[in-house]
């Protein structure tokens, strides 16, 4: 065997174990990826994949999970409607008064009811956080766009009682205190 075969088969090892090395650092960053889990470099390191193949994955895998938790809090702020137990509840977002989509077809019961000679019943609800005033007078707002579409759905103004905004103190979240109910009477 030759020297230069030394050498050629040093390089193909280097470049095999180098190879090996980001497989190793991907497959770690997946792992990462997944679970959601930061990682901290230095650990990442401890498997034997050189820095420059583990601090890219590590970086990525923290803005991915920074990503996430801004599209997770985008969604928990986000207009919603949920129908339970016969009560319409609308969500809002933080400053918003924009009915989510969808609010004609979430009230078509209460709607019937009203139709049928029940009165409505609209609640409406407010996080503690900010300005009180402000607070109370968005919460009167989303309400009025509840009942204008209550009565674009056929619903008289005589069958809907407005309730005065309330303060939730409760444990709950401030997205779940931004909301407007309807319920039958």
């Amino acid at each position: 065997m030759s020297q230069d075969d030394d050498g050629q088969q040093g390089l193909v090892l280097t470049i095999v174990f180098g190879l090996i090395a980001l497989v190793v650092a991907l497959v770690i960053g997946l792992g990462i990826y997944q679970s959601g889990k930061d990682i901290a470099p230095a650990t990442a390191l401890a498997v034997g994949a050189p820095a420059a193949a583990v601090v890219p994955v590590v970086a990525t895998a923290q803005a991915d999970t920074a990503s996430a938790a801004n599209a997770a809090q985008a969604a928990s702020d986000a207009a919603s409607i949920k129908v339970e137990n016969g009560v319409v509840k609308f969500y809002f977002a933080t400053g918003k008064a924009d009915l989510a989509a969808g609010a004609g077809d979430a009230l078509a019961d209460v709607v019937q009811g009203a139709k049928a000679g029940r009165k409505l019943v609209i609640s409406g609800f407010h996080d503690a956080t900010g300005d009180a005033a402000k607070n109370a007078e968005l919460a009167k707002q989303r309400a009025l766009a509840v009942r204008d579409a209550l009565k674009a759905a056929g619903v008289t103004e005589q069958q809907i009682e407005l309730k005065k905004p309330e303060q939730l103190t409760a444990s709950g979240s401030n997205a779940e205190a931004r909301r407007v109910e309807v319920t039958l009477q």
